[in-house]
């Protein structure tokens, strides 16, 4: 910054000593003559690094400005196949004034029925399953509008950490995680008692509703501990990057504009 001020300066004032001005700046007047050749004959690495920067930028802007470093590092060298090195990618994100989001902590939404008898956890944190419609996670989370607050239930497949179902409407009762549970059975079709479902101890997922429909659809139900995020990890990694990268960015007027936002 210092070498492209005293360039300014000089651009301005022909008469101005480079010598004089560097000792004023306390900057070399050998580093200034370095620089500018560097500016007017870029070296490979500098081209390089232009090029990159357009990438980085590029995958920054896909992501609607949400990703950091680490996921434009994984995106470069996953989805495109750049070798590049993570620290490269933090200078020329910080060179371009990029920056990703940063999570909330995410506020309950499901509550337990203390008279209600839960499923036995199946699952015991492994969430690597071998292949597909083996272990679903569900879960649900809100968000507030103009109009009030619009509920979404998803159940998400822990094998690709696909959403396979899922119901927004504006109300917690049963049916929203039915909706969710009825959806993800349409469209994966899975064998009766090869598929776990594994969610919390909320009174949706320990209603009678949706006790009937999970024995109806031949599932395995699960439910971890009470009040502890971590058994069922998948689900709540999904929401907070839902609530980061969707949710928290805007205000939303109606239920209908983030409803089919989170569509």
């Amino acid at each position: 910054m210092t070498f492209a001020i005293i360039d300014a300066e000089k651009a301005t004032n022909p008469a101005l000593p480079i010598a004089a001005a560097c000792r004023f700046f306390g900057v070399s007047t050998s580093g200034f003559y370095e620089w500018r050749h560097s500016q007017q004959e870029p070296c490979a690495r500098r081209r390089s690094d232009a090029q990159l920067r357009e990438t980085i930028v590029e995958i920054h802007r896909q992501s609607r400005g949400t990703y950091g470093s680490p996921r434009v590092h994984a995106e470069l060298r996953l989805g495109l196949g750049v070798r590049v090195g993570r620290k490269r990618v933090e200078r020329l994100m910080r060179c371009a004034e990029l920056q990703g989001v940063t999570r909330r902590r995410r506020r309950g939404t499901t509550r337990r029925d203390p008279h209600a008898v839960p499923n036995d956890d199946l699952v015991a944190r492994q969430f690597s399953p071998h292949g597909p419609n083996q272990l679903w996670v569900a879960d649900i989370t809100e968000h507030p509008t103009g109009e009030g607050k619009v509920y979404c239930a998803v159940v998400i497949d822990a094998w690709n950490r696909q959403v396979v179902g899922q119901s927004i409407a504006d109300h917690l009762r049963a049916e929203l995680v039915v909706d969710a549970l009825d959806m993800a059975c349409w469209r994966q079709k899975p064998n009766a008692g090869q598929t776990v479902h594994h969610s919390d101890h909320g009174t949706q997922y320990t209603s009678w509703a949706f006790g009937q429909r999970l024995r109806h659809a031949g599932l395995l139900g699960s439910m971890g501990s009470v009040g502890d995020a971590l058994d069922n990890a998948v689900a709540e990694s999904f929401f907070a990057s839902l609530q980061t990268e969707l949710l928290d960015r805007q205000s939303w007027a109606t239920r209908g504009q983030l409803a089919q936002a989170i569509f």
